[in-house]
């Protein structure tokens, strides 16, 4: 791999959408990451170039919501994300990663075609009352959550089919977001590790990018934290269907 301007042409667009997506704008633009630097190199190499760009981008964004969070939503969410991390290293050789973005992708778009009919559809006069949290539920899309980011930094719309519903304010909603997929990067550096993938010269690639990944990080928490309730939801709904669509569109090509 050579870091020329090829390289740079699709890496700095790659991690300045990954970046505001960390900062808090939704999971639709870190789908993108990968792909688009998947134009020049391996896609495995991509993924791996990606996760210690990621975890800088978690550091960053959990010093810009040090003070938002929802704590029991993480405690719900969180022994999943753990379960599905192990599940993913143990089948990492086994599960195609595109049958994994087919099933993620179809829920996804049934999950926010649901809120927009809701909210817009004839019926939509009626008050959509928060869920309440559900542990079986949490478990189920909190695995899902963990094992898509192991195997394609897809873990958003999981994470977003459980955690929409609940009707959190959209900084606390940020904040759990956040550290849920900052510690779930974090434990992914060991079986990244253990299967090769970080090597010097992705480790090389990964740090000539970490000025535009903070930056872009930056970026999007600026923006979330001035975003009303009433914005925030459709906004974030309207790109988790976009995220399904990409998915979709990532499976099936």
């Amino acid at each position: 791999m050579h870091l020329d301007l090829a390289f740079f042409a699709a890496a700095i667009p790659a991690v300045l959408l990954v970046g505001l997506s960390k900062g808090g704008l939704g999971g639709a633009f870190a789908l993108m990451g990968v792909p688009i630097l998947a134009l020049v190199v391996d896609p495995l190499q991509a993924a791996a170039i990606f996760l210690p760009i990621l975890i800088i981008m978690d550091i960053v964004a959990l010093w810009a919501w040090r003070n938002h969070n929802d704590q029991r939503t993480l405690l719900m969410i969180l022994p999943g994300g753990i379960i599905g991390i192990a599940l993913g290293w143990a089948t990492s050789a086994y599960v195609s990663p595109n049958a994994l973005k087919f099933v993620i992708a179809v829920c996804t778009i049934l999950f926010a075609a649901r809120y927009f009919y809701q909210v817009y559809g004839p019926h939509s006069a009626r008050e959509q009352v928060p869920k309440e949290h559900r542990p079986v539920a949490a478990t189920a899309w909190g695995t899902l959550a963990g094992y898509a980011s192991f195997v394609a930094h897809a873990g958003g719309p999981p994470f977003q089919i459980y955690t929409l519903p609940l009707k959190l304010d959209p900084k606390s909603y940020t904040g759990a977001s956040v550290r849920f997929f900052a510690l779930v990067n974090a434990i992914k550096l060991i079986p990244y590790f253990a299967l090769g993938a970080l090597d010097f010269e992705n480790l090389v690639a990964s740090a000539t990018l970490f000025p535009i990944a903070l930056a872009a990080t930056m970026m999007g928490a600026w923006v979330i934290h001035h975003l009303k309730t009433e914005v925030f939801y459709p906004l974030t709904y309207g790109l988790a269907l976009v995220t399904g669509l990409k998915l979709l569109w990532d499976a099936v090509i």
